[in-house]
């Protein structure tokens, strides 16, 4: 979730045992990516709730950013820093700096609702 204002945040929630909630409070950052409806394999993998020989990181090419990797066909993402975290409930609640944010077409994004990928425009 994006709270906007006059220094806009990232918040999430992470699995406190998920890879990526490591490597963000190891390195105090990650990388934020909207996903297209073609990418819900590879959000199921980096969810770890399907299989990706090799690993999730095979399922597309990635680039490299000072925040860490990102799809290479994002159409928009955001290289955030850690400010803070916390447990909450069976979670881990991180609260993250925008350092840099690249906004592109978003012509077929992949949603998420109620334990359901969603196709969230027309074909």
């Amino acid at each position: 979730m994006v709270a906007a204002g006059p220094e806009p945040a990232v918040l999430a929630l992470l699995d406190p045992d998920s890879d990526l909630a490591e490597a963000l409070l190891d390195s105090g950052r990650a990388v934020v990516s909207l996903l297209r409806w073609d990418d819900r394999a590879m959000a199921e993998a980096f969810a770890g709730s399907a299989p990706a020989p090799g690993g999730p990181f095979r399922m597309a090419p990635f680039v490299d950013t000072p925040w860490g990797p990102r799809p290479e066909h994002a159409p928009a993402w955001a290289g955030v820093e850690l400010l803070d975290h916390r447990e909450t409930g069976w979670s881990v609640l991180v609260t993250c700096r925008l350092a840099e944010v690249e906004v592109g077409e978003d012509d077929d994004p992949l949603g998420h609702r109620r334990g359901r990928w969603q196709r969230l425009s027309p074909p």
